[in-house]
């Protein structure tokens, strides 16, 4: 999938038995132990099945089905149904049982453990705030609860020998009207480990303009936002995020090859799709969350390989890791198997995401040159091109 161009990243096998292992199961292999990074993964779709169960029984609320792999195999085909407004309904019963300081703050840990446990090194997790408010928590409250909670989380990856960076994303719903508040709400936790604003919930109908103010508040901060957009709604969601909410990111972001067109010279791209890859603005694209809302048809022909060989800064992301039964792991393992894709796309597009990530310059250039890129050039095996 790499163009002729690209540097490889893995050198011939050194043991020659290894001649012999098939290049795609051998990539697969691998994968477990990369360092990954993801960029789009909400805090309220990452939750333990079980941890649901137990918080769900602690305050009364009723679920699908009590037993822990039961309630997973639910929310996995709740969430396959093919709208996005079906997937967002199964977010009733895990913002439930996040209400209270103690259970933000398990979830979060959880959260860290298990992202460390996939391999990522850096995460930026996502989650709004005014979701949580129903049983009398503040709005900072909440955020304290959860920044104890990565931490908590970090230091238990640590004792296992895992090392793992959290960015927390404080989210907006664009359907309510709460933008300007909760835009201040990221700007006074900037040094509480709060990196970036996002909205999320219905995109079709509730455009970013909606929120044109929060969005002028934050940049005037240089404050970073990404915007949902492109998933439920097409190219002009995208082009509000871009030019209202002055996006640094795109979140999913799918729907812009419906700027571009082929004919018989090969692909054409929009003025809208021109604009966001020469400006190298990133889509954090979620692969198997696309295919469950139907904003993709299967992994083997998600836009995130024609995009990527297009020339556009994407990244891979899992998006709600419970309701789509993925990790990072298995979202790089599909688009080996599915897609074609080899060690030096699993490469870049960990680079990719590392580069525009929240952190700040000097951070993101020490986890590219002495975490990632390190952990490629050592990598043998897997499927590559020279």
């Amino acid at each position: 999938m790499t163009s002729p161009s690209e540097p490889s990243v893995a050198d011939a096998p050194s043991d020659p038995s290894e001649a012999t292992t098939d290049p795609v199961a051998a990539l697969v292999a691998l994968i477990p132990s990369l360092p990954k990074v993801v960029l789009h993964d909400h805090l309220d779709g990452g939750l333990r099945p079980a941890t649901i169960v137990e918080l769900a029984a602690e305050i009364g609320h009723e679920l699908p089905a009590t037993d822990p792999d039961e309630l997973g195999r639910w929310f996995v085909e709740a969430a396959s149904s093919g709208t996005l407004e079906r997937y967002l309904e199964t977010f009733d019963h895990t913002v439930a049982v996040m209400q209270t300081e103690d259970g933000l703050r398990r979830v979060a840990r959880e959260s860290a453990v298990d992202l460390a446990a996939d391999g990522v090194v850096y995460a930026e997790q996502r989650y709004a705030p005014e979701q949580h408010l129903a049983k009398g928590l503040t709005l900072q409250q909440v955020v304290d609860a959860v920044q104890a909670g990565f931490a908590e989380g970090i230091a238990e990856a640590s004792a296992a020998g895992r090392s793992i960076r959290i960015g927390t994303l404080i989210t907006a719903m664009r359907h309510a009207d709460r933008g300007d508040e909760i835009a201040a709400l990221a700007l006074e936790n900037r040094d509480n480990g709060v990196v970036g604003f996002d909205i999320a919930g219905a995109e079709d109908g509730f455009p970013p303009s909606r929120h044109a103010s929060a969005f002028t508040t934050l940049g005037q901060a240089d404050f970073p936002t990404t915007v949902h957009a492109g998933e439920a709604a097409g190219v002009e969601s995208i082009a509000e995020a871009v030019h209202v909410a002055h996006a640094c990111r795109i979140g999913h972001g799918v729907r812009l090859v419906e700027d571009i067109t082929t004919d018989g010279l090969g692909d054409r791209l929009g003025t809208l799709a021109h604009w966001i890859r020469d400006r190298r603005i990133p889509l954090e694209l979620c692969p198997s969350s696309n295919v469950q809302t139907g904003a993709a048809e299967s992994v083997a022909t998600h836009p995130v390989t024609r995009l990527r060989n297009l020339g556009f800064a994407v990244t891979v992301n899992t998006d709600n890791r419970l309701q789509s039964g993925t990790s990072m792991t298995r979202e790089l393992t599909l688009l080996v198997e599915e897609a074609g894709w080899e060690l030096v796309d699993l490469r870049d597009v960990a680079v990719t995401a590392a580069a525009h990530s929240f952190l700040h310059h000097d951070e993101r250039s020490a986890l590219i040159d002495q975490v990632i890129r390190p952990a490629y050039a050592s990598a043998r095996g897997g499927r590559h091109r020279a």
